[in-house]
């Protein structure tokens, strides 16, 4: 009986991974594509499969081809696998958590996003004024938009599902800004997990429309910026992860304020979790290779 590759078995489990935080309003799948170590594959990946799309609008079947088949698919495909399950997967199971634990669960995620800061900090070759001044613009932008108040629309248009779908997927592959995040500011976080509880099917082919316009559209733009302008992306990611954990403080509720734990509210289970997801992201940093073993691009300014 032919065994499954410890690869394939691997990427499975970081698609989970992605697509669990994805789930989560103030986690980033991004962010766990950059601790798996897997981002900047991830991206180039993204944007030959939007070449390809470009190149067949075209009418240009060789390079549609050539671009296609750029695309590294024995990372690609079981990634994919693991995202739609656990999409679906934590539809089910992370909202009710969230909800009966919010405050540890907010911990452990503020633990798991503030240590996968040195990742992109680590791939910056040197630091310089103007990288120190995009992390920080960048971070205060980050740190305005998770105070966005959340809307609601309970049954949203097609166009609004489209429109919203294209700005999430770009927060999705971004590190530290999260798509959930804003599918909840911009009023269908919560229709878009009953749709998929529910397996409506005009709903999620007219989300997956705009999320795929998006995604091919933006992936094209952040692998130019990591090929020509690799520093300064990553001091920008690191001012995105900064700023957005705010959206992950475990206290303040739903009003998003941020405010010291009352009397009554969880404190030691926070810290302990919170600790918990550093030290894991820590112990993945120790296991990966660094960005030299990697072949991190050279940076440009």
């Amino acid at each position: 009986m032919p065994t499954v590759p410890f690869a394939f078995v691997r990427y499975v489990l970081y698609g989970v991974l992605m697509g669990g935080a994805d789930v989560i309003p103030g986690v980033s799948g991004g962010t766990m594509a950059l601790i798996v170590g897997i981002y900047e594959q991830l991206v180039g990946a993204l944007s030959s499969g939007a070449s390809a799309g470009l190149a067949l609008l075209r009418l240009d079947p060789a390079a549609a081809r050539q671009h296609w088949a750029a695309v590294p698919w024995r990372l690609i495909g079981p990634l994919l696998g693991g995202i739609v399950v656990a999409i679906l997967g934590g539809a089910q199971v992370i909202p009710p958590l969230m909800e009966a634990y919010p405050a540890p669960m907010r911990g452990l995620f503020l633990g798991l996003v503030a240590a996968s800061l040195l990742i992109p900090a680590r791939r910056i070759e040197r630091v310089t004024g103007l990288r120190v001044g995009i992390g920080l613009a960048c971070a205060a932008g980050a740190f305005v938009l998770t105070s966005l108040p959340a809307l609601a629309a309970p049954d949203p248009g097609p166009v609004r599902i489209f429109v919203s779908a294209m700005v999430a997927i770009c927060a999705m592959i971004l590190p530290g800004v999260s798509g959930a995040f804003l599918l909840e500011a911009l009023g269908i976080y919560a229709p878009t997990l009953e749709a998929l509880n529910m397996l409506d099917g005009g709903y999620v082919l007219t989300f997956c429309a705009g999320a795929a316009v998006g995604l091919g559209t933006f992936a094209k733009l952040l692998d130019l910026l990591l090929t020509h302008r690799h520093d300064a992306t990553m001091a920008a990611l690191v001012g995105l992860i900064a700023g957005a954990l705010r959206a992950l403080w475990p206290y303040g509720g739903a009003e998003r304020v941020l405010r010291a734990p009352e009397a009554g509210e969880p404190i030691g289970a926070v810290v302990l979790l919170a600790l918990i997801g550093f030290g894991a992201v820590l112990a993945l940093l120790a296991w990966s290779p660094s960005p030299a073993e990697e072949g991190t691009p050279a940076s440009a300014s």
